[in-house]
């Protein structure tokens, strides 16, 4: 497959947002422990930067900021910030390395949310990025929040400004979910074109499109990408750090620095924590990803993987399932069969096939070794009467 642009190793960084967007899940809430848990096991993944939540709240949040940001990760470990000096102090005091200062851009935000000006939003913003550049913080990103739904002019003025006053890049929000692939393409090579300011991705998946319109900024020059595990996030959630990764190294063939054999791992441990269960369709990490049923995929995958599968399961800590049910094939019966030690005859097959199909359907699901087993004795059982009646 054709690369879409050549980029050195570990050019794009991703920023993990698990721990404060994903946490801002209607409903979800992670004990300090597991977020100590999760970043842990996010550095070891790889990721780049981890935003560990929002200190300004105080209490077991900031208790759990600053014992991540000294417990030595690899990644840097970054703050989120209203634009407001005492929410940056709260983040410096936790001794992170980087913040985050958002602030809304768009109209509709800063008239009905705000209840300010354009212009009070860049002086707002300027006067923090310069305050925390001048605290020694290694690395400022400023969120343009709502950024989607900004006007242009207005954010390249926005972000020409962030530049000057320091900043180290330029968060675009797509907040709401609204944006296509396309037209998310275009507004960020723009944007970068016109600012010189390195881009990071943040998107919101109300219309299935997060982690599309993440790859759009990057195909547009976007360098950082936010991610949440399992796609957590307000609303529909954010784009999932294993659908990214993983469609950075297959699609766009970039060489990534994140341990992929892990993933399933992570899943699992934010899917506990976050009291949301992985769907077993889920991208990349569900278990049916790497389940089939159907007698031609099933044939096919026996005969070989490739046939059906885009990747590896080892590659992402999953495990091939050939399932029996209604709609497998003589390959599959065969296949499964021999996993116990029984070779079938293709009359033999035939006959459990037809019994396997009935069950399964009467039964609105795919069979269990115990049923399998016992669809055998019965076949086998009719067979002997079968022969005994014929001899007599």
């Amino acid at each position: 497959m054709e690369r879409f642009y050549s980029a050195p190793a570990g050019a794009i960084k991703i920023v993990d947002t698990t721990l404060r967007d994903g946490e801002q899940t209607a409903g979800v809430v992670f004990s300090n422990q597991e977020k100590l848990d999760i970043a842990k096991m996010l550095d070891e993944i790889g990721v780049h930067q981890i935003e560990a939540g929002i200190p300004e709240m105080g209490g077991g949040e900031q208790s759990s900021i600053e014992k991540m940001a000294h417990m030595g990760l690899q990644a840097s470990v970054l703050g989120w910030c209203r634009a407001v000096r005492s929410s940056v102090d709260a983040s410096i005091a936790c001794g992170v390395d980087a913040v985050a200062i958002s602030i809304s851009t768009s109209d509709i935000h800063i008239e009905h949310k705000l209840n300010k000006t354009r212009e009070w939003v860049i002086d707002a913003m300027t006067g923090n990025v310069a305050y925390a550049k001048d605290k020694g913080l290694r690395h400022v990103s400023v969120n343009a929040e709502d950024a989607s739904r900004s006007d242009m002019e207005y954010l390249v003025q926005f972000g020409l400004a962030a530049k000057e006053a320091g900043a180290d890049r330029l968060r675009f929000c797509d907040t709401v979910g609204i944006m296509e692939p396309f037209g998310t393409c275009a507004q960020v090579k723009e944007l970068i074109e016109r600012t010189g300011l390195p881009v990071e991705m943040h998107t919101h998946n109300d219309f299935g499109l997060a982690t599309a319109n993440a790859l759009a900024g990057i195909r547009a020059g976007a360098t950082f990408v936010n991610t949440t595990v399992n796609g957590l996030g307000e609303r529909a959630g954010n784009a999932a750090l294993e659908e990214v990764a993983m469609a950075l190294k297959h699609l766009h063939k970039l060489e990534m620095q994140v341990h992929m054999g892990k993933l399933r791992r992570l899943s699992e441990l934010v899917a506990k924590a976050s009291a949301r269960d992985i769907p077993i369709w889920k991208a990349i990490v569900g278990a049916g990803v790497f389940a089939a049923e159907s007698g031609i995929h099933a044939d096919g995958i026996l005969k070989n993987p490739m046939t059906y599968e885009a990747f590896s399961p080892e590659e992402v800590g999953l495990q091939r399932q050939i399932l029996i049910g209604k709609h497998s094939g003589t390959a599959s019966i065969k296949n499964k069969y021999a996993e116990y030690g029984i070779t079938l005859s293709d009359d033999v097959a035939a006959l459990v096939l037809e019994r396997v199909r009935q069950w399964a359907i009467e039964r609105k699901r795919t069979l269990f070794d115990k049923e399998l087993m016992q669809i055998y004795e019965d076949v086998m059982g009719a067979r002997r009467d079968e022969t005994a009646a014929e001899e007599s």
